[in-house]
């Protein structure tokens, strides 16, 4: 049984929005306690950080994304998203939720230009 499951991908226009949800099935305590964190990879490219959020809510995020994507988080519902407005084809990948160390199979993003 999948721990970590992301969703919202698909494909969007240039300048568009998406906005991806992740749902952990790990016990609060662990959820409330380990940061959560966004990676994504583009074809022929190596994963990458998006944002992140520590259990304090210290937010950092790719300076490809600054001002354009906003990541949140829920613990009571164990839950976490990636607001993500002015796409461009270059955020076109497949986006990975992170749990401490517990990863989701992903859900692709495409950007049309």
């Amino acid at each position: 049984q999948a721990q970590v499951v992301e969703s919202g991908g698909g494909l969007v226009q240039a300048g568009g929005s998406l906005r991806l949800s992740c749902a952990a099935s790990v016990s609060e305590m662990f959820f409330n306690r380990n940061a959560v964190a966004w990676h994504r990879q583009a074809p022929g490219s190596q994963r990458e950080l998006v944002a992140s959020i520590t259990s304090a809510g210290y937010e950092i995020y790719a300076d490809s994304v600054k001002g354009r994507f906003t990541m949140s988080r829920d613990n009571a519902k164990k839950m976490a998203y990636l607001e993500m407005n002015r796409l461009k084809p270059e955020d076109t990948a497949v986006y990975y939720c992170v749990v401490f160390d517990r990863w989701g199979q992903g859900t692709q993003v495409t950007v049309s230009s």
